[in-house]
């Protein structure tokens, strides 16, 4: 294919790399929110060096060293995004590390901070809490001085939510959700990318006045809530979709990736990605998301630093 021309309001980014989501499954099924017509191609969040600018763009350079969420077009050598999305990265930061960032990190610090309020000292579950957004849940959780409980699949998963800062583990395989948070004192916020038979259980251990936090439906379940039981404890259940802010509130995104970033400087935050692999086998990334066996982000290498 020929490589693009960027239009007005546009940059061209030589894309070095690629991070997968859950949402590019969804995609290829056609099930998302979101999904382009077709044809398109995959890849929801690219990092990059800035390789031409189309008219009217202002602040952006060529040579410039960016992140880019465009949505789609990343899963290749070179794509044009509109320059508003464009992220200009700090000299510390990887291209790997930039491409595993800003869905996961900016979904999990909108979600807990401008959505949940989470205050100091309150409880917060993390469901699926190994994956991709479920770490940086983990990460932020910790930072926002909460008590953090991780609940995920098997020993090497919740090592992982362990490494990030998890004050509790629970192993979705071998233990019941809400017995254990009964135990813990019950949950004052749910992070729930999984939804299915976890969010039921943990809706189940909530305390009075608890905020959940729909995220993402990885089991292919997606619960069914009675807003009675809402009543009865005056719960609240919080949608997230991170990318939506962009329509509607962009300066929401931009002032988180802000926060993001000058954590990620000072030394608070550090991307988990569990793969790294090249163009040639995205088939194989895609599969790693589907069965679960990543923990954190798989990135797609497109080309190696300079």
């Amino acid at each position: 294919m020929a490589v693009p021309d960027p239009a007005a309001g546009e940059i061209r980014v030589r894309i070095h790399a690629c991070g997968l989501n859950f949402a590019d499954l969804l995609m290829v099924k056609g099930t998302y929110q979101d999904t382009p017509q077709l044809p398109f191609t995959l890849g929801m969040e690219v990092s990059g060096t800035v390789d031409a600018l189309g008219d009217a763009v202002t602040g952006l350079a060529v040579g410039d060293r960016v992140a880019v969420f465009g949505g789609q077009g990343g899963l290749a050598e070179y794509g044009c995004f509109d320059a508003r999305r464009a992220v200009r990265l700090p000299d510390a930061m990887s291209m790997i590390d930039a491409a595993a960032f800003q869905i996961a990190y900016g979904t999990s610090h909108v979600a807990l901070d401008h959505r949940a309020r989470l205050k100091p000292g309150e409880t917060l579950l993390v469901l699926g809490a190994a994956g991709g957004v479920g770490l940086t849940a983990v990460e932020i959780g910790k930072l926002m001085r909460a008590k953090v409980v991780a609940c995920a699949r098997g020993a090497a998963k919740l090592d992982a939510a362990r490494a990030a800062g998890a004050d509790h583990l629970i192993d979705a395989a071998t233990q019941d959700i809400r017995t254990e948070m009964k135990a813990l004192g019950g949950a004052d916020v749910v992070y729930d990318p999984v939804g299915g038979d976890q969010f039921i259980a943990a809706f189940r251990s909530c305390n009075p006045e608890a905020r959940l936090l729909p995220i993402g439906f990885a089991s292919g379940d997606v619960p069914q809530i009675k807003s009675n039981h809402l009543l009865v404890k005056n719960i609240s259940v919080l949608g997230v979709y991170w990318g939506g802010y962009l329509q509607f509130r962009p300066e929401v995104v931009t002032g988180s990736l802000a926060t993001l970033m000058d954590w990620y400087c000072d030394g608070k935050l550090k991307p988990h990605v569990s793969h790294v692999l090249e163009l040639d086998t995205v088939a194989e990334g895609l599969e790693l998301l589907r069965s679960r066996a990543s923990t954190g982000k798989v990135v797609i290498r497109l080309a190696d630093e300079a």
